[in-house]
């Protein structure tokens, strides 16, 4: 069977391969300390599992507009609006399955071969894919430790050339947990106006911050009409297996992305929608609590870590991971990755699964317990004592 080059070109997210692994160890009888999925461990909050289940029962089970139902379209446009600061019409707001197909869907809409699109490395892996699926060229925009994991604005202006479309950006970010400061995002934006640059701005992880503040590219002048935000339910409501994310664009991307919407999923499930206004319009008492319990892991696991002999790892802003640097071991990312599955029983992604300025570095999620983290602290210590430098 002969696929075509544009399979050979699609990427892939390493998170779902380790998990494989690491569950079919465990159906072997290992114990495992997951640490590799980017999901959080609590339920989805009880108001909107009941909206969801009314809905159901209200037989909100059949097709909706490509584009979104309205009443959460409404919902979506009025949450952006008073998080942003920016005056958003429901016409530009697109719903969709998941944070991945505004992804797919900007570089598709966006790109043509030949083009070139700036993405942060290490970074989240589908970034690079899209771009590659739509032909174009991907262009890394390494973030450095020594930088906090923020870019270098000298390195960034050298990037940016007559075939830059498109510049991504996630903060907070993953792997790193990195926060874009406003001076940074202005050094974006005044960069993207005088090139004519659009910009997809990842803000999945905008309400799990620990220090500082929350600030969107959109919000700064001259920038709404040039900016596609993408955000969700996954990570702030732990609804990632409902599937449900948006982009709030212009209307004239909006109607392309709806363009490519019919052409795909059709709709996003229409209960799963109804429980979507739920989320943004009832109490958000669950969010907080979710939020300072991950403030509470990370403390505990970035402690931790740290006094692991051959490991040094940042305090994350915002998101829920640790980035560790692990040169000390002296072990590659795969290598010390693969080494504390089989010896400890501990389950991490290495940092090259990010980009290839992720090597030296391994990522920890701590959306779990602080019994788990706890544990695999343990397994990850006795593991490292092993090996022979």
């Amino acid at each position: 069977m002969k696929f075509s080059k544009l399979m050979q070109r699609a990427g892939t997210e390493t998170a779902f391969a380790v998990l494989a692994k690491a569950r079919e160890m465990e159906r072997q009888g290992r114990s495992i300390v997951h640490f590799e999925i980017g999901e959080p461990d609590f339920n989805t909050p009880e108001n909107i599992k009941q909206a969801g289940i009314k809905a159901i029962q209200d037989n909100f089970t059949h097709y909706s507009p490509a584009q979104g139902i309205l009443e959460l379209r409404e919902a979506v446009a009025e949450y952006i609006g008073k998080t942003r600061n920016i005056p958003v019409d429901p016409a530009e707001v697109v719903i969709t399955p998941g944070g991945k197909d505004v992804i797919l869907f900007t570089t598709t809409a966006l790109l043509d071969e030949g083009d070139e699109a700036i993405y942060p490395n290490p970074g989240y892996p589908i970034y690079e894919s899209a771009i590659k699926i739509a032909g174009a060229t991907p262009v890394p925009m390494p973030l450095l430790e020594e930088n906090d994991f923020a870019f270098d604005r000298e390195q960034f202006k050298k990037l940016i050339t007559p075939k830059t479309k498109l510049i991504i950006i996630n903060s907070p970010g993953n792997p790193t947990g990195g926060i874009l400061s406003k001076d940074d995002l202005q050094f974006i934006a005044d960069i993207a106006i005088k090139n004519d640059i659009m910009i997809l701005s990842d803000e999945i992880y905008s309400r799990i911050i620990y220090e500082g503040e929350f600030n969107s590219i959109a919000s700064l002048p001259g920038m709404k009409e040039r900016t596609i935000i993408l955000d969700g339910f996954s990570k702030t409501y732990a609804m990632t297996g409902w599937r449900l994310g948006y982009a709030v664009t212009t209307k004239e991307i909006a109607r392309q992305f709806t363009k490519l919407a019919t052409n795909s999923f059709s709709c996003v499930t229409t209960f799963v929608q109804i429980a979507g206004v739920e989320a943004l319009r009832g109490p958000q008492d669950d969010v907080e609590m979710m939020r300072k319990r991950y403030e509470e892991r990370r403390n505990l696991i970035i402690n931790g870590l740290n006094e692991i002999p051959g490991f040094s790892v940042k305090m994350p802003k915002g998101a829920f991971y640790a980035f560790a640097n692990i040169k000390g071991t002296g072990m590659s990312s795969k290598e010390i990755s693969d080494y504390l599955l089989e010896e400890a029983g501990v389950a991490t992604l290495p940092g090259t699964s990010f980009g290839k300025y992720g090597e030296g570095f391994i990522r920890f999620s701590y959306a779990t317990s602080l019994e788990n983290i706890k544990e695999g602290l343990k397994r990850v210590e006795e593991a490292v004592s092993k090996i022979k430098k």
